[in-house]
């Protein structure tokens, strides 16, 4: 029984165990079933879901879209990616920088109204804030709430941030390009009218308006003025025209008729020459959409090329009566020996012609001068200075020339000019005349010399009267005076000064009388003088000597001669009593110190200088330093009064010059040039040396 017991349970477990077993599997069976259904279900939803977010994509692709939340707890801004998951969390100070500064401000403002129930939705407009691009991006933002809690509350606020930087460029390009065509448009150098495909007055700028007589622009415009209204273009067929190019000539008083508008424009008497281009435009079908008209009024310009026709009829009148006067003039010009004369001082060139209008003979400036005479070389020389320096003063000179005539003469030109002015005032050049006054000058000095000798004894008494009048009482008073005191009581031991007084101011005396006569022979040029070759280094110091010989013993006296021998052609004589007279006073009131005396050979004159550092002479009484019986700053004469006088007169009629300088106090330095001519020079072995010495140097 034990084991029939043991057997129905054992079956019993078996039975059981099968039972479990068969439980187990159909679970198993349900579980996968279940499972492959599922995975089946969440893979075509993962495949749906894909498919949208690249829906999704494309839409934010091609829109240019960004969609980003805004949470009101934590007040981030998400970006979302594609996907719609949370693809960057930024605060608002990291937001913000995305964009322009007062632009986040407006978006913020507008975010906060939705937050608080005053708006469900807005649209902003936004620019970036990139530094690095080459423009700026612009954005409109569609702001609207995503979700609310239980309450009603707004939880997060959905945008939408959309790329209109495209559609914003186009916009302000087709802005500009209006602007530059209005600007065009209004402010053409050229008269420019449009009129749309029915003929009707659009638009018409500023300068047609000035062309047509248009007062009141906005008049023309809202009267709607009609194309074949305008007698300029009222023939033209605007249908089936192309580009064309228009020259009209309209006399406005023929068209009577109101629908001109003729009285309106103020044209009613007006004669017009207008030239205009016509161009209709056309659609891609060849539609007429409208017609640009451009011209301008030629009438100033045609009158004008009238005007000059008639100006250059009478340019050619005018111009052939020139010329008959410049043909009278050029034969009164070689008749009359007279030649027309131009100096330019930029380039040192004078024009010589008997013909106006060209040129015969151009000259530098050393051949004027080489031209002239050695005595008028110097003169000519200053006369080309002054022009050169621009005076503004005529010039007005008789030289005598190294041109001889058919007889034999030499040629006197007069030469009278006057400065030419440019645009700015300023001396350009000189014009003037030449003529020969050679037989004229050869009357006058026939006369002169005839007047000379029946004046001569006139005027060196005259002469001789008025330069002793005054000065020569000095002397003789003394000599009466002291020759007076023999008869009076005196000291026989004071006679020798008496007798020495006498002698000193009887050669005083004589010396003035000496010098009165001299100078008064010089100024009835009475003095002859005759040149011949001398060696002048040989009798130069002999001169000098003979002027120093009462000097104090105390001063020095230098002699410079360059020159072991110096053979000119020259008046010893007088040249002699220049150089004593100069050297004399040069040691006159000199008690110690030096006088120098020099000499130099240079270009056909001989210079002299003689110099000294005695007490000199005030700037003031430079100015007269040649005059007869002038006082130095002591109130005492200057030698005997004619010393100066007499060398300035001697130096001048050898055909030379004289030049002095002094300092008070530093000395004096007087400059003697003569003109003369060298058959020989030989210079010192030791100056040639110091030449060259100093030649290398520089």
């Amino acid at each position: 029984m034990f084991e029939q017991i043991s057997e129905i349970s054992l079956w019993g477990l078996h039975h059981y165990v099968l039972c479990v077993v068969v439980i187990l599997v159909v679970v198993i069976l349900v579980v996968v079933s279940y499972n492959w259904v599922y995975l089946k279900r969440a893979k075509e939803a993962n495949a749906r879901q894909k498919e949208q977010n690249a829906h999704l994509a494309l839409v934010l692709q091609a829109g240019r879209l960004r969609i980003w939340k805004y949470l009101p707890a934590t007040r981030h801004y998400i970006f979302l990616s594609e996907e719609g998951s949370m693809e960057q969390r930024y605060n608002p100070i990291d937001f913000a920088q995305f964009f322009d500064r007062d632009d986040f401000e407006r978006l913020r403002s507008t975010i906060f109204d939705i937050s608080e129930g005053k708006k469900n939705s807005a649209v902003v407009t936004l620019v970036s804030n990139a530094k690095d691009e080459a423009f700026l991006r612009h954005y409109e933002v569609t702001v609207s709430v995503d979700r609310r809690d239980s309450m009603g509350r707004v939880t997060s606020i959905l945008g939408i941030q959309h790329d209109v930087t495209e559609e914003y460029r186009r916009l302000e390009s087709t802005n500009q390009l209006l602007l530059r065509y209005q600007t065009v448009f209004s402010s053409s150098l050229i008269d420019i009218v449009y009129y749309d495909n029915h003929g009707v007055l659009r638009d018409i700028n500023e300068r047609a308006c000035k062309a047509f007589g248009v007062t009141d622009r906005n008049f023309v415009l809202q009267n709607e003025f009609l194309l074949k209204n305008n007698p300029i273009f009222a023939d033209v067929d605007i249908e089936t025209m192309n580009n064309t190019q228009t020259s009209s000539i309209v006399d406005f008083s023929n068209y009577n008729d109101p629908k001109y508008y003729t009285d309106e424009f103020g044209l009613s008497d007006k004669k017009m020459y207008y030239e205009s281009t016509i161009n209709p435009i056309r659609d891609a079908n060849g539609k007429l959409e409208g017609v640009y008209m451009a011209g301008r009024d030629i009438t100033e310009m045609v009158v004008s090329f009238h005007r000059q026709k008639d100006g250059a009829k009478q340019l050619r009148k005018v111009n052939e009566s020139i010329q008959n006067y410049i043909s009278n003039i050029n034969y009164a010009l070689r008749i009359s020996n007279i030649r027309m004369v131009n100096y330019y001082p930029k380039s040192f060139t004078m024009e010589l012609s008997d013909n106006i209008t060209k040129s015969q003979m151009r000259l530098s400036q050393l051949r004027c001068i080489r031209l002239a005479t050695p005595r008028f070389r110097r003169t000519v020389s200053s006369v080309l200075n002054r022009m050169d320096h621009l005076t503004p003063y005529n010039i007005n000179v008789n030289i005598e020339t190294e041109i001889r005539d058919k007889k034999g003469r030499q040629i006197w030109l007069l030469f009278n000019m006057v400065p030419m002015l440019d645009e700015e005032g300023k001396v350009e050049r000189y014009y003037g005349m030449c003529r020969e006054m050679t037989d004229m000058v050869e009357m006058e000095n026939r006369l002169a010399v005839e007047t000379k000798k029946a004046q001569e004894t006139e005027l060196l008494k005259q002469s001789f009267l008025s330069n002793m009048s005054y000065e020569i009482r000095t002397p003789l008073n003394n000599v009466v005076g002291f020759a007076g005191l023999f008869n009076t009581p005196h000291d026989e031991a004071d006679e020798p000064a008496f007798v020495e007084q006498i002698k000193t101011n009887s050669n005083n005396m004589l010396k003035l009388v000496n010098d009165v006569m001299l100078l008064s022979s010089l100024d009835a040029n009475m003095v002859e003088y005759h040149k011949d070759f001398i060696d002048f280094a040989q009798v130069f110091a002999s001169h000098c000597q003979l002027g120093w010989s009462c000097a104090d013993p105390q001063v020095k006296t230098i002699i410079d001669n360059p020159y072991d021998s110096l053979v000119i052609n020259i008046d010893e004589e007088h040249l002699g009593k220049v150089i004593e007279k100069l050297c004399w006073m040069s040691t006159l009131t000199l008690k110690h110190g030096y006088a120098k005396a020099r000499f130099e050979y240079r270009r056909g004159e001989l210079l002299i200088t003689i110099e000294d550092t005695g007490e000199g002479i005030p700037e003031e009484g430079m100015a007269h330093i040649f005059d007869r019986f002038v006082h130095d700053y002591d109130d005492q004469l200057l030698g005997t009064g004619l010393d100066l006088p007499i060398v300035q007169a001697l130096v001048r009629q050898m055909g030379g010059s004289i030049e002095m300088d002094s300092k008070l106090h530093q000395g004096t330095t007087a400059w003697v040039s003569i003109p003369c001519e060298a058959q020989s020079v030989e210079r010192r072995r030791e100056e040639i040396t110091s030449n060259t010495t100093e030649n290398m140097l520089l």
